[in-house]
C-alpha cells in the first residue's frame, strides 16, 4: 500500500480496479484549511490524462510492473506476437495495448513489454527503428514551397514526412517518440 503523500512521477497505482501512473504530483498546503495532493495520472487501458486531489493520508495499492524485452515475430490481423527470447515462450498482443507505436513493428525488432498481473499491458520501442521507403513521389529539384517535405510510406505500412531528396528504395531513421524522420540510414 501506498498513501498519497508518497506519489512520485512514474508510480503505478490502482483506482477503482484500473491501471494508472503517476505523471505529476503536487503536495499543497493552503493557508486555509488541510493539506491536499494535486496529481495528473494516465489510465493505461484508455491513455487518457486527468488531475485528480486526494488527501495525504489517502491509500492505494501500488502496481507492479514487469518488463521483459521480447522481439517481434509478426503480426496476424489485429494481434501482434512477441518471444521472450530467454524462455522461447510466445505471446500475442493485441494491438489497442500497443497504441500508437504498432506502425513503427516490424519482424525482428526488440521491444520492451510491460505486464501487469502477467498480462501485457503495453510496449516501448527503442527510441528509433531504420525502416525501408516502399512508396514516395519523387522529388522535384528547387521545389521547395511546401517546407520541403513529402510523405513516404515506410514498409510497415506508416506514412512519414521525409525531405524531398528521399527516394523509394532508401532506408530511414525513425523516432518512435514524435514518429518523425530523423536521417538516412
Amino acid at each position: 500500500m501506498i498513501t498519497a503523500r508518497q506519489f512520485r512521477s512514474g508510480i503505478a497505482i490502482e483506482i477503482n480496479k484500473a491501471l494508472h501512473v503517476i505523471l505529476e504530483s503536487q503536495h499543497i498546503k493552503p493557508g486555509k484549511g488541510g493539506a491536499f495532493v494535486r496529481v495528473k495520472l494516465k489510465n493505461f487501458a484508455t491513455s487518457a490524462s486527468f488531475e485528480q486531489t486526494f488527501r495525504p493520508e489517502d491509500t492505494f495499492q501500488q502496481a507492479y510492473i514487469e518488463q521483459k524485452k521480447m522481439q517481434h515475430l509478426y503480426h496476424d490481423g489485429s494481434t501482434h506476437y512477441f518471444m521472450d527470447q530467454s524462455t522461447y515462450e510466445q505471446i500475442g498482443i493485441d494491438e489497442s495495448a500497443i497504441g500508437g507505436s504498432a506502425k513503427f513493428l516490424k519482424d525482428g525488432i526488440e521491444a520492451d513489454v510491460s505486464f501487469h498481473n502477467d498480462k501485457p499491458i503495453g510496449i516501448m520501442l527503442p527510441p528509433f527503428v531504420e525502416l525501408e521507403i516502399t512508396y514516395t513521389e519523387p522529388g522535384i529539384k528547387g521545389d521547395t514551397a511546401k517546407g520541403g517535405l513529402k510523405p513516404a510510406t515506410v514498409e510497415t505500412g506508416a506514412t512519414v514526412k521525409v525531405p524531398l531528396f528521399i527516394n523509394a528504395g532508401e532506408k530511414i531513421r525513425i523516432d518512435t517518440r514524435t514518429g518523425d524522420y530523423s536521417c538516412r540510414a
